[in-house]
């Protein structure tokens, strides 16, 4: 069925709205990266000169690659832990209702009190979880020094910061899942392997998708807690897109980088999300096109 006019009238504000406030920046922003600009200085056109200034530029790339392993860890080791949380609390968990307000406690807490939480509580040298590491023999994270350990925080901080948005996804859509189902499998024999992989999983797929893709774009963005945790040190190894893009635009004050920073931010989390953007459009969506 083909939208009519009075539906594109009743669609026409929210994509008014979308246009104002999305597209037409947009564009600007590409326009800025097409330039040299910074304060006090009218933009001068450049051409892609940015983009080739960017690119070539090893702060980038490094960034690149610690974003593509924080995006990835973040995105996939939330998505398995809030599964299982999913599948625990959909069965049988005393307390449910003090349990789901635990869960979702950390989404009311800022990211800037998570940081300074987690700051705390894993300082090198005096923190309790550090202590507590060190009484019973396991390694510490030394995350002001060792770059690695400084992306391992990141990923623990996010994880946990976010768990609750794919958790209430992933629950709600098990709870929509019809009971009699599993009483049929039951009967037919299936164990709960086989109940999870032919019943939960494709029919939470479409749950898992819109998570999956909601978390990829939130993530990619990922900005605060890499700058106040480690403000991308040491030596800005530790460093992301989005705080590469703040160095340059308000440490160096270089906007056309900054600008050409951000579109290239935008391509590279379109092509890592595209498949879930094609597999969610092919599910959910295609089927019903006249």
């Amino acid at each position: 069925m083909k939208p009519s006019g009075r539906d594109w009238g009743l669609v026409a504000p929210a994509q008014l709205l979308l246009t104002v406030l999305l597209f037409v920046p947009s564009l600007y922003v590409f326009w800025l990266s097409l330039t040299t600009s910074t304060y006090g200085q009218s933009p001068v056109w450049a051409g892609f000169a940015n983009y080739a200034t960017v690119l070539s530029d090893p702060y980038f790339w490094t960034a690149t690659l610690n974003t593509a392993i924080v995006v990835n860890a973040v995105v996939f080791g939330e998505f398995l832990l809030a599964l299982a949380v999913a599948m625990l609390f959909a069965g049988w968990i005393p307390w449910r209702r003090v349990m789901i307000a635990v869960v979702l406690a950390p989404y009311a807490i800022s990211e800037v009190v998570a940081v300074v939480i987690f700051k705390y509580m894993t300082e090198p040298y005096a923190g309790p979880v550090t202590l507590a590491l060190r009484a019973i023999g396991l390694p510490t994270l030394d995350w002001a020094v060792e770059p690695s350990h400084g992306l391992a925080m990141v990923v623990l901080l996010s994880i946990w910061h976010h768990l609750p948005f794919t958790f209430i996804l992933l629950y709600t859509a098990l709870l929509g899942i019809p009971r009699e189902l599993y009483e049929a499998a039951q009967v037919d024999g299936a164990g709960a392997w086989r109940k999870f992989r032919h019943i939960t999983v494709p029919l939470l797929v479409p749950a898992m998708l819109v998570a999956l893709v909601f978390r990829y774009i939130f993530a990619f963005r990922i900005f605060s807690e890499v700058w106040l945790l480690t403000g991308g040190g040491p030596a800005r190894t530790t460093e992301v897109l989005a705080v590469y893009l703040y160095r340059q635009a308000f440490r160096y004050s270089d906007f056309g980088a900054a600008a050409a920073t951000g579109w290239l931010m935008l391509l590279a989390s379109l092509l890592m999300g595209s498949w879930y953007i094609w597999q969610m459009y092919r599910r959910m969506f295609a089927h019903g096109r006249a």
